[in-house]
């Protein structure tokens, strides 16, 4: 019950990160936004560990923690870019397929899904497919199928990441989530500093809650990697689109075709029958 509960509070925290921070990217750059929110989310991962003393880890666990930095970074650009240029209902449940690598990982490990969770692999793809089908003018499809791109981007990687992460926790998930951050961090930074992006001005109170958003989900995924099975919690910390969704309906009144709400629903069921097998 832990692990459900921690998995479905990280869903709940990526959930809000997301849509501020895709939000806020129609407005300034992804950059921008990934300047102020990543620094602010590695402090509260550093204020954590120095509160909790204990000593680093050291081999592969760092490596794999780096690793699911580097793939958070671009996963979690892709995934504002996406936020910004297409509709949030939409890109939102394509990324939620992100679990697909975990249970690849798992299979290879000798796991063997049952009947419901194949059936909602086959769910996830077909709602996938319809889910970023727009019909419309020829420039507005192309305008579309950009934020379908970029939404597979952040799904391959941050499916990437949390295999990283799920790794490295198994050792220290305090200290895993600190080291994937300052990865991704340093990443950002780079990027700061080669395109010198406009300062985030009176929005980066914002830009600040969606950093301790998104660190708070990533350290709530990884205690939870370490009280149950990992394609389980996977699955439930993707279900934030549900979040993202009814957000956008609400704050921005979006509105979808028929066709797109089922794909979006039945991507999400399929999720949600992975993690029911």
């Amino acid at each position: 019950m832990a692990a459900v509960l921690l998995a479905l509070a990280a869903s709940a925290s990526w959930g809000v990160s997301d849509f501020f921070g895709g939000l806020k990217t129609r407005r300034i750059s992804v950059l921008t936004v990934l300047a102020v929110s990543q620094p602010t989310g590695l402090a509260l991962l550093g204020l954590i560990v120095l509160i909790r003393w204990d000593a680093p880890p050291h081999g592969l666990a760092v490596l794999w923690a780096i690793l699911g930095g580097l793939g958070g970074a671009v996963g979690i650009g892709a995934l504002y870019r996406g936020l910004a240029v297409g509709s949030m209902g939409i890109v939102a449940p394509i990324t939620a397929t992100s679990p697909l690598i975990p249970l690849t990982v798992g299979l290879s490990r000798g796991e063997r899904p049952g009947a419901i969770q194949l059936a909602g692999i086959a769910l996830a793809l077909v709602g996938v497919a319809f889910a970023g089908w727009e019909p419309g003018a020829e420039g507005a499809r192309g305008r579309a199928a950009v934020g379908a791109g970029l939404a597979l981007l952040a799904a391959v990687t941050f499916g990437s990441s949390q295999v990283g992460l799920e790794a490295a926790s198994n050792v220290d998930p305090y200290w895993a989530t600190f080291i994937l951050r300052i990865a991704s961090s340093v990443v950002v930074l780079g990027a700061v500093f080669a395109r010198r992006p406009a300062a985030p001005g009176t929005v980066w109170p914002t830009l600040a809650l969606v950093g301790l958003l998104d660190s708070g989900a990533t350290i709530f995924f990884a205690i939870a990697t370490t009280k149950g099975l990992f394609s389980v919690v996977a699955v439930l910390g993707a279900l934030y689109p549900v979040l993202v969704a009814i957000l956008a309906r609400v704050f921005l009144h979006e509105r979808l075709t028929l066709v797109q709400r089922g794909g979006a629903v039945v991507a999400i069921a399929g999720a949600a029958a992975i993690s029911a097998g």
